[in-house]
């Protein structure tokens, strides 16, 4: 496969981390080229910049994340007004419940996973830190939007959709708009197998998210098991809504 310049040499480029961050032990030019179905000259043609830049190592074994990596993450963090204690509460957090916690934020009409618990080599966990497509069927994704003023949340949902990922999944605004009133009444949002039948979240969205609404807006959220989550509701809600006056947030830039 012959390498192509603009933006396929960058998604290809982009493809090549995500490969090597994704495995578990260092990926050989080999493994790149059959898993990206290209030439190896062109796995040679990809690695070379991101290796002077840091983006990656090479090891006996094969390329692994470089140097660069952490100050991306760190990066990430600072961006969206996430303080250095966050993951240590996450972890009080899982501990504490049983179950996966997550950081979200939304900023500039995204929501992001930023930080959570769940091991980056679960691939089967539905909820992976980085762009969150399926807000609307998610607690942290209600949490967040909920606490947005309408015209915001409106715009939000007609530019992302509101797919129906299981038969549990609102996919109409109008009841979307409902869901909200109820999640600001009780102070939380439940998701109950409407991102993934499998799974049930909670969440809550953390207080002052701008003066305009507009700004950095960020929840805390876990996730577990639906067939657990009858008669553990009462006690992981509890422990999330103590989590909250603990969560280190940065002042927003």
């Amino acid at each position: 496969m012959s390498l192509t310049p603009g933006p396929q040499s960058v998604e290809r480029a982009l493809a090549v981390l995500d490969v090597v961050a994704d495995a578990e032990r260092p990926v050989g030019a080999k493994s790149l080229a059959r898993e990206l179905g290209c030439a190896l000259s062109t796995v040679y043609h990809l690695t070379g910049p991101l290796l002077a830049r840091g983006y990656l190592v090479r090891t006996a074994e094969g390329y692994a994340p470089g140097p660069r990596v952490p100050a991306l993450h760190r990066s990430h963090q600072r961006h969206h007004g996430l303080g250095a204690g966050t993951g240590e509460l996450l972890g009080r957090l899982r501990r504490a419940t049983g179950a996966e916690a997550y950081h979200t934020a939304y900023r500039d009409g995204l929501i992001t996973v930023v930080d959570t618990t769940a091991p980056v080599t679960d691939a089967g966990h539905p909820f992976a830190p980085g762009p969150e497509p399926r807000a609307h069927a998610t607690a942290h994704g209600k949490a967040l939007l909920a606490a947005l003023p309408r015209p915001l949340r409106r715009r939000y949902l007609a530019e992302h959709g509101m797919a129906r990922l299981t038969e549990r999944t609102i996919t109409s605004a109008e009841r979307f708009e409902a869901e909200v009133d109820r999640v600001r009444g009780q102070g939380f949002a439940v998701s109950v197998g409407e991102a993934d039948l499998a799974y049930t979240c909670l969440a809550v969205a953390l207080p002052d998210p701008g003066r305009d609404g507009r700004g950095i807006v960020h929840a805390l959220s876990v996730s577990l098991p639906t067939a657990e989550f009858g008669r553990r509701q009462g006690e992981i809600r509890a422990a999330l809504i103590r989590a909250v006056p603990d969560f280190p947030i940065l002042p927003e830039s």
